[in-house]
């Protein structure tokens, strides 16, 4: 599957992918890059939606916890650098 990616998303999954974000646990998550509350929360709720950023352990609701790149969030972003090159 290929997603499109605007900037911002791409720019969040680098984010996540350099370790640099905290994710809340919830059915609609928030973003925290660099200990800062992401201000684009509709990008990351497509993030998480289209299963791209995960969670990397389970936590009670509303905890933040290390966000990940999921398998295909993975692929996604090197899609994107791949296309770029």
């Amino acid at each position: 599957m290929t997603t499109e990616l605007n900037h911002r998303e791409r720019a969040t999954l680098r984010a996540v992918a350099g370790g640099r974000a905290e994710i809340s646990c919830s059915c609609e998550p928030d973003l925290f890059i660099d200990g800062l509350s992401c201000c684009d929360q509709s990008t990351v709720h497509r993030l998480a939606r289209l299963g791209l950023i995960a969670p990397a352990s389970p936590g009670k609701c509303g905890t933040r916890v290390p966000a990940v790149l999921t398998e295909a969030g993975s692929r996604a972003l090197g899609e994107v650098f791949a296309a770029a090159a």
